[in-house]
């Protein structure tokens, strides 16, 4: 697959545009919306001591309310058990060869081992591990607070390894050349310094790199616009440029995909967050040309010779967007006339979410009404065509490609629902799933159960959300937690109350056991029911997220499963946007809120950080028709005097360097100027993930139970 920090550069996933003057050259002078007045900008002097002591005091304010409640040290203290629990899933990072990779953190190793155990060990539920990096002990011999980003190494040996180091668990990393034959860093290696970087390998003695190459290599969206090939033995500076992106684009991000024996390099030009360009080599190997994949559409993976390539847009009336198509390495590395394959096209109720190849099987998970299918699929390469079955795994569940065993045609996937835990398989094509690792149950689920059911929006649509409470609680309203995102095409699919909702760990399973509801909510703008799903909220349409969050919360109101004002809501990054609108427009509605490493001021997050990079998603704050719609909900620039929204806890980290924590700090300070309620704590490390261990995973999870616990339960 492409390695590289942009493949994780959304507020979930991906890439985007920021326009420049340059853009505008041949157009005359750029008329730009001008910005309102902003009081709190000084807040976003990130490291500045004005702004560090203000999150003290709010940090200490918080503290002084919620770590002294009763139960908050008994939630925090079985929180890390959650977390730390060593019956976990030992899940694969990666099969190399005849073993598995394996990170795990618990309580002794919080930062994580890297290990590695024999396959068939594996595979057998026996894993006999041999710790290859210790992160923990890395860190203590630098001293540096290091943050594991990956290994990629070198196929089909595996000896020679990229190990990619976070300090803090910011985007920005180092790259470091690892031995795995002698378990140490190469002397005199490949090493990139700290930057948001893409490297992979070309060959054993040359990578090619994306990185900060110094002033003008990077897009205004603070990515990589320059490929080049680094030949060992030779100093950076002197590495051969390849590529050469716009200033405008979002950045390059390079990788390979491995089929059967054949390593294909590839290089990716992310001109937009939805759209790229895809770079194979010549024929001889020396230089990287475009290759005829739609710019719209994504290359998923590599087998049999064939890109696997899903389409995000029709591709004329017989490929509707969601689809798989198939088109030929080989042709396209000869720049010859690709024909276009159809491989699968879902139903209007399914949504290709992920796909995976094992030598001679492209495994496909599907969302089906947001519930997991998995489908295994052959190449006819006699013909061309592709052959589909489905594989049964678990009925009703949620389901996660975790890798494949390549040669064994195995795909190693996991299956979940709210109450009962993963399981982890392997899957061949015919042979009935084999069970690796089933985790033990966390909670007695006995007395709990999940319904799938789908509210009204305001225009008819209708939205899948999952309830899950105590049997028996039918009798009588209960204050609910609802979590949505709404963005990005990332779809929100029910998993194990343990690690809902995401980034809070146990905050879902807490809730319910108090005898509440919580919700999962899949409204417009994720990825639920496949493109058009995402479409439905872009740009002048995100309002349609806004209404999909108040349908489901007044939908919960019209059943009886709640009431107004007990209902709160939950949203991180993007989400962020989501709930501040929210809370905003219907402050009758909802109680309470959590948004963690949030988007607040819609005005400016262009300016921000990665900011410039999602424009592709909610449009260009300085074009005056696009503020025009922006304006409407922008979160920072709708707090209204005289108006009582609902408290909000937000949380966030100094070190977030994808989401500029400006946004979070101008939204508190603004809400409480007009005196609102706001529970505010801002970690130091962790990146936009926030927590950098289970310590601080446990922590927030104690403080979000208690802050729901004293707004919606003790007050009155």
């Amino acid at each position: 697959m492409i390695r590289a920090t942009l493949a994780a550069i959304a507020l979930c996933c991906s890439f985007s545009i920021a326009a420049t003057a340059q853009d505008y050259e041949d157009e005359g002078p750029k008329v730009i919306a001008p910005e309102p007045a902003d009081p709190y900008r000084w807040l976003e002097d990130i490291e500045g001591k004005k702004s560090l002591d203000w999150v003290r005091k709010q940090n200490a304010a918080t503290d002084k309310l919620i770590l002294s409640r009763p139960g908050f040290e008994a939630d925090r203290k079985r929180a890390r058990e959650i977390l730390d629990d060593d019956r976990q899933i030992a899940m694969p990072d990666e099969v190399m060869g005849d073993v598995v990779t394996n990170v795990w953190r618990d309580a002794a190793n919080p930062r994580g081992l890297w290990r590695q155990s024999p396959l068939d060990a594996w595979l057998a539920g026996k894993p006999v591990w041999t710790t290859l990096i210790d992160v923990d002990a890395l860190g203590k011999a630098d001293k540096k607070s290091w943050v594991w980003h990956g290994a990629d190494c070198l196929a089909p040996e595996y000896e020679r390894c990229l190990i990619s180091l976070s300090p803090g668990g910011t985007d920005a990393d180092i790259v470091r050349e690892w031995d795995r034959t002698t378990g140490k860093f190469v002397m005199g290696g490949f090493t990139v310094p700290l930057a948001k970087s893409s490297v992979t390998w070309e060959n054993a003695d040359t990578l090619l790199v994306a990185t900060d190459f110094g002033e003008g290599s990077m897009t205004a969206s603070g990515y990589p616009r320059i490929v080049k090939r680094w030949k060992r033995g030779t100093p950076l500076a002197a590495a051969e440029q390849l590529v050469e992106g716009e200033t405008a684009d979002v950045g390059m991000s390079v990788g390979a995909y491995v089929d059967r024996d054949k390593r294909w390099t590839v290089i990716r030009r992310g001109k937009s967050f939805y759209t790229a360009s895809y770079y194979l080599p010549s024929s001889d190997g020396e230089s990287y040309h475009t290759v005829p994949i739609t710019e719209s559409a994504d290359l998923r993976t590599v087998i049999d010779g064939q890109a696997i390539v899903f389409l995000n847009e029709d591709f004329g009336p017989d490929l509707p967007a969601g689809s798989l198509i198939s088109q030929s390495m080989e042709i396209m590395t000869n720049d010859g006339q690709v024909p276009i394959i159809r491989v699968m096209t879902p139903t209007k109720a399914q949504a290709i979410e992920d796909v995976a190849a094992s030598d001679n099987i492209l495994w496909v998970k599907a969302l089906d009404d947001v519930e997991g299918k998995l489908f295994a699929l052959r190449h006819n390469a006699a013909d061309d065509s592709w052959s589909q079955k489905e594989v049964a795994l678990a009925p009703n569940a949620t389901i996660q490609i975790a890798g494949t065993a390549g040669k064994r045609d195995l795909v190693l996937a996991t299956a979940e629902t709210m109450l009962q835990p993963p399981t982890l398989y392997a899957i061949g094509e015919a042979s009935a799933p084999q069970v690796i690792q089933r985790l033990p149950a966390v909670f007695d689920a006995k007395d709990m159960r999940v319904e799938k059911r789908f509210a009204t929006s305001k225009d008819g649509t209708k939205i899948p959300y999952f309830l899950v409470r105590k049997k028996g609680s039918e009798a009588a309203p209960v204050p609910a937690l609802i979590h949505a995102y709404g963005g990005f095409r990332a779809a929100q699919t029910p998993g194990y109350l343990t690690g809902q909702p995401y980034r809070a760990g146990p905050l879902g399973l807490f809730w319910v056991e108090d005898g509440n509801a919580y919700v999962l909510a899949g409204i417009r703008g994720g990825g639920e029911y496949g493109p058009a799903w995402h479409q439905a909220a872009l740009y002048e349409k995100r309002q349609n997220s806004f209404d999909d969050l108040h349908a489901v919360a007044e939908d919960l109101v019209k059943t009886g499963v709640s009431t107004k004002g007990k209902i709160a809501i939950s949203g991180r990054s993007n989400g962020g946007v989501l709930v501040g609108a929210a809370m905003e427009q219907r402050p009758d509605l909802y109680g309470a809120v959590i948004s963690g490493s949030p988007l607040k001021d819609m005005r400016r997050f262009s300016k921000l950080l990665a900011g410039a990079s999602w424009m592709d998603e909610y449009g260009d704050p300085d074009d005056p028709a696009d503020w025009e719609y922006i304006s409407k909900y922008s979160p920072y620039q709708n707090i209204r005097k005289g108006v009582k929204y609902p408290p909000i806890f937000l949380y966030l980290s100094t070190k977030d360097d994808r989401v500029h924590p400006g946004h979070a700090r101008k939204f508190a300070a603004q809400v409480m100027e007009y005196g609102n309620d706001v529970y505010y704590h801002e970690y130091i490390e962790g990146g936009h993930s926030v927590g950098a261990d289970h310590a601080e995973d446990a922590v927030r999870a104690a403080m979000l139970h208690g802050f729901l616990l004293r707004e919606l339960v003790e007050k009155r």
